[in-house]
């Protein structure tokens, strides 16, 4: 390999997935980037991508090449550091639940950079989980453990959902005493076909055959539409038992219990930038239970 900057154009597109969001990244013109991508095939003699739905994947030869444009990466961010800082760099993709991001995650970034200033964080929070086993993410925290021997998987925190509304809501359409109550209100939760994990589906755990009448793919929104007053939602501790305005249905009768494990990638979970990270995320999650 005689140019780096092939290598730093192939990485952009193997994590933006598309050509025209990694050359505005990088600052170049699309057809640079193409152009760029097809020399390095030829020069490795493989195809590095398909092209699926409009993305480029990486093929199985395009994600070795991933691991090794990784390692220069790290090693070149290295060559550039003060003399003596030895500082894990990089760039890091963590994959996570849209509540547990805005609710825990996010709020413990600052400290996190101030830390680690040369490690760039991606949180990445759109509906399902990205993979680490496909080199979608360097870090993904999961709703269920993987049994992918490629992959490692540590518990990342418990935690407890449970049903919310507001005393208002409450106050105008009484508060349910048993579970059965529940079908005469209003339920907020998930869109059944858009339920990307089966750990998601609570409401039938609670009691078989609830419905919600108001859905949403966001838990973000769903917290919302409970929090105007518009229904009874099951929703994490984390996100609902510190705020005033909602007060928790059937109090500590019902109860669900889930487990985010953390996830990283076999090849890649020794690396420093990647061990940062995951001590910084198991820490937040020690602090969720």
């Amino acid at each position: 390999m005689q140019n780096w900057d092939d290598l730093r154009i192939f990485l952009a597109v193997a994590r933006s997935k598309r050509i025209a969001p990694a050359a505005r990244s990088l600052g170049v013109d699309a057809t640079t980037v193409g152009r760029r991508l097809a020399r390095l095939a030829a020069r490795v003699d493989r195809p590095l991508f398909e092209s699926v739905g409009g993305e480029r994947r990486l093929t199985e030869e395009g994600e070795a090449l991933l691991a090794h444009a990784e390692t220069v990466e790290s090693a070149i961010v290295a060559a550039i550091a003060p003399a003596g800082d030895l500082a894990p760099a990089g760039h890091v993709r963590v994959s996570v639940a849209e509540g547990l991001a805005t609710w825990v995650i996010a709020p413990a970034i600052a400290p996190f950079q101030a830390s680690h200033p040369r490690i760039r964080l991606d949180l990445i929070t759109a509906s399902g989980f990205l993979n680490p086993s496909k080199r979608e993410a360097d870090i993904a925290v999961m709703l269920a453990r993987p049994r992918s021997a490629q992959l490692r998987a540590i518990e990342f925190a418990r935690y407890r959902l449970r049903l919310y509304a507001t005393p208002d809501y409450l106050d105008r359409h009484g508060r349910p005493t048993s579970n059965a109550d529940l079908g005469k209100h209003v339920l907020v939760g998930y869109v059944p076909e858009h339920i990307y994990a089966p750990e998601l589906d609570y409401l039938s755990e609670i009691e078989p055959g609830l419905t919600p009448q108001v859905r949403s793919t966001s838990i973000n929104v769903q917290r919302s539409l409970v929090s105007a007053g518009g229904g009874i939602a099951v929703l994490p501790d984390f996100m609902a038992q510190h705020d005033s305005g909602l007060e928790p249905v059937l109090g500590e009768s019902v109860a669900v219990h889930r487990t985010f494990w953390l996830v990283t990638h076999q090849d890649t979970h020794a690396t420093s930038r990647i061990q940062a990270v995951s001590t910084w995320l198991q820490a937040i999650g020690g602090r969720l239970g």
